[in-house]
This record gives C-alpha cells, sequence and structure tokens, in this order.
C-alpha cells in the first residue's frame, strides 16, 4: 500500500482556479483591473526582512481587507468564507482550490496594526483609480465635491453612571485575583445588586433611591480603589500593572453628569467620545467624529468616497475643512475647484474661502452653482450605505488607530461594492449588444 501524498502534493494535483470559475464574473474582472504592484509596493514598506516566519502576500492581505468592508463581513465569517468560495481564492491570488487556510485570523489584527491609516489609505486610492479606467468616474468629478461630518459609533454599550463603577469594580475585583492580591471585601454581589436597583428606580422615576444607591456604588468604589493602593505602595510592578485601571476607575469614580471636559464612557475604550448631531433618535452618539467627501455631481458609477478620515477630540466641523481637502487633493492628484458644505462649517479655515460654498448661501450664487447646491445632500444616502452595510455603524477595532482604520476600510469596501456593480452592467451591455448584433449577422 503506497504512502499517503502530503497536502502541498495534493494542492498540486488540483485544477486552477480559472478553469472551475466564470472567468466573466465581476469579483474576476475587478482583480484583473486592480494594480497589485501599486499595493504590494506599500504594504511590503511596513515588512522587515529578517528570521523568523516570512510575512503574508501583500495580494492576499489586500484582498483579505477589500472583501471583509465590501461584503460587511468579521474576520471569522471572512475566514469561513474564503475556504468555501473559488472567487475569493482567486481574488486574493490563489492559483487553485486550497481547503484549507494558508493564514490564522489573527494574521489579519496585526496586519492592520501594522500597516495603519497611512497605508491603508493606497486602498481608496486603488479604488479610484479602477474607477477612472473604467470610466466609472471621470476628472471633472473629482473637482467638484461635497464635504460633510458623521459619526462612527464604537462597539460599546450605552454608557450610565452605575453601569461604569459596577464595571470598575468587577475589573479591579479581577485583577486583584489575578495577581494575588487579597482584598478587604469585593462588594460584587452588593455591587451588582445596587447596579441592577439604579436601573429600577430610574425607570419608575424614584430618583431619590436612586441616588442612594448611585451614592452606595461610588463609596464602595472608593474604598476598592484605596485598599488597592495601600497594598501595591512601593511595588513597581504592581504599581505599573494597577496604574491605568485606577486612573480610569477614579476618573469614573469622580465624573458628574453636568461636568465638561472629557469623561470616560467605555473602560476598554476610554477613548470614546459623547458627539451630539442634533437628531431627534439619537441625541448623543458614541465614537467619534468622521469626515467624508464624494463628488457633487453625478459620476457615471455612483457616489464614490473621494475621502475619508476620523477626527478625534470631537472638533468642530470648519476647522476640519482645510486640513481635510488638503489630504483628499493629495490622494486624488486634482485640485479641488468647488467645496459644497452645510451651515455648520461656517467660519471655516479652507485658504481658499471663494471656492468653499455653504448651504443657503445667497451671493455669487450661479444657476450651474444652484444646481450643484441642490445636490450636496447626496452625500447622506452615501453616509448611509458606508454605515449600513460597510461596517463604520459599529467599530469593533480597538483604540484610536483602530478608528482611523475602520473608516479608510469602510470607504474603501464601499468603493469597490459601487465597482464590483458597475462592472456587472457593463458585463450586462456587452451582453445585451453581443445578442442584437447576433441574429443580424446569422439572417444575412
Amino acid at each position: 500500500m503506497s504512502k499517503p501524498r502530503d497536502d502541498r502534493q495534493k494542492d498540486l494535483l488540483l485544477p486552477a482556479l480559472d478553469r472551475i470559475i466564470d472567468m466573466s464574473h465581476p469579483l474576476v474582472q475587478l482583480a484583473a483591473l486592480i494594480d497589485w504592484k501599486v499595493l504590494d509596493e506599500r504594504f511590503s514598506s511596513v515588512c522587515q526582512a529578517g528570521s523568523g516566519q516570512p510575512g503574508l502576500p501583500t495580494r492576499l492581505v489586500a484582498g483579505l481587507f477589500i472583501l471583509k468592508h465590501m461584503h460587511n463581513l468579521s474576520d471569522e465569517v471572512l475566514c469561513a468564507r474564503w475556504i468555501e468560495n473559488p472567487y475569493y481564492q482567486y481574488f486574493c491570488g490563489e492559483l487553485s482550490f486550497c481547503h484549507r487556510l494558508p493564514f490564522d485570523r489573527s494574521s489579519m489584527t496585526r496586519w492592520r496594526q501594522r500597516l495603519g491609516e497611512e497605508q491603508l489609505v493606497a486602498l481608496i486610492q486603488e479604488s479610484l483609480s479602477v474607477a477612472h479606467k473604467t470610466g466609472a468616474i471621470g476628472p471633472k468629478d473629482l473637482e467638484r465635491v461635497v464635504v460633510d461630518t458623521t459619526v462612527q459609533p464604537k462597539a460599546v454599550a450605552h454608557p450610565t453612571d452605575a453601569r461604569l463603577m459596577h464595571r470598575a469594580i468587577i475589573k479591579l475585583v479581577g485583577l486583584a485575583k489575578r495577581n494575588r492580591l487579597p482584598l478587604r471585601q469585593s462588594y460584587l454581589r452588593l455591587a451588582k445588586r445596587a447596579a441592577i436597583m439604579v436601573g429600577r428606580y430610574t425607570h419608575a422615576h424614584q430618583f431619590k433611591r436612586a441616588r442612594r444607591q448611585l451614592k452606595f456604588l461610588r463609596t464602595r468604589l472608593g474604598r476598592i480603589i484605596r485598599d488597592i493602593r495601600r497594598k501595591i505602595d512601593g511595588d513597581t510592578v504592581l504599581e505599573a500593572r494597577f496604574g491605568p485601571l485606577l486612573g480610569l476607575a477614579q476618573q469614573v469614580r469622580s465624573q458628574d453628569q453636568h461636568q465638561r471636559g472629557p469623561k470616560v464612557y467605555a473602560l476598554h475604550a476610554p477613548e470614546v467620545e459623547c458627539i451630539g448631531k442634533g437628531k431627534a433618535r439619537a441625541p448623543y452618539e458614541f465614537g467619534c467624529k468622521v469626515s467624508i467627501a464624494t463628488p457633487v455631481t453625478s459620476p457615471k458609477g455612483g457616489q464614490f468616497v473621494l475621502h475619508a478620515k476620523a477626527l478625534h477630540g470631537n472638533p468642530f466641523d470648519g476647522h476640519t475643512l482645510g486640513p481635510v481637502i488638503t489630504d483628499m487633493e493629495k490622494l486624488t492628484g486634482v485640485q479641488a475647484r468647488r467645496i459644497h458644505v452645510d451651515k455648520g462649517y461656517r467660519g471655516h479655515n479652507h485658504p481658499h474661502r471663494f471656492r468653499v460654498w455653504i448651504s443657503g448661501q445667497v451671493r455669487r450664487v450661479t444657476a450651474s452653482i444652484r444646481r450643484e447646491m441642490k445636490r450636496r445632500a447626496a452625500v447622506e444616502p452615501v453616509i448611509g450605505h458606508v454605515k449600513a452595510e460597510h461596517r463604520m455603524d459599529r467599530n469593533y477595532l480597538k483604540g484610536r488607530l483602530g478608528d482611523r482604520i475602520n473608516a479608510v476600510l469602510a470607504a474603501a469596501g464601499y468603493n469597490f461594492g459601487l465597482l464590483l456593480r458597475w462592472l456587472a452592467e457593463l458585463l450586462r451591455l456587452i451582453i445585451h449588444a453581443f445578442i442584437e448584433t447576433a441574429p443580424a449577422q446569422n439572417s444575412a
């Protein structure tokens, strides 16, 4: 009986992917139009040659990021579908069908952290380049743009004082147990009961009783903080280990509902900001502000995202216009002639103020500019699609770096989704034209 072949020999016997898939599929056409060499130069710049396992192919990494945000998939679901879908494998550069993942799921997290926002912007740039090559967007569409801001919510629960203090108690007690630090009392059972009663009393409009339970939580959290600080005093290792969490817990304990300035809204994501956009259904959103730029014209392939950037610190919209337009012009290589914004940008810092047109403006408005101003609201459905269908509605990536990365990848996924539909439409037109001309040739 012959010995079984290893996996590598089995892969060599598999048929090539181009023999088992439809080469006219839009995803195959999109893979042929993307300049993978440009992405390879940008992504390979973060890899350092040395000992250890070599890095993944850059086409595989770029293809995974595009597919993830184009089809709104988590890392786990993407890995499961990649094994099942030969089109996904062909798009990522595989030559034969793979029955196992050639990478670990955690590799995507490491590549995101390694590349950062600076390198991942190349995906947006490449999507616009493919759109230009296929005629989906023209140079004139890049000269007249509309800019607006939205909120990228973070994957956090709605913050309340009771919940934050209860979570701080749980985290401090858990960290103390892992480091074998004995506490006088953990208050876990009492704190859980108090947090439940705060919600019940508030729902029943018994605010005096709710404040009493909230004070109980605040007092017990203070006792645990002081107990831990007494027992780690002088131990530099434990002070470094407990320091960040103790600082957050002290800030949670001392912050007030009506105070101004930075607050802690989530212990696992202290970078979260509270942003109010004036919406009736959601007065306050918790995450970070994101600027989106799109053409004010009607490109043939759809309203592409020309620029996307996360803005931390909840800045005034007008103060973000100048840097955003500068980055967009550097990304597209085309100077913006007309910039349309809403009234939230009054008092902006763009150096060429006569190129900026604010909604409701009357002076210097011609007929063509008036038509463009009526299309300023075209950015709203773009924001809606990017948030609902391309993973900007709830950001699961960690830290401020994760906010910036998710905004860029969501915009790139939206653009490549438009390109897929554009290529499918071109394919339908070609097939329709061929069917119409075939009977005429047969009759002749």
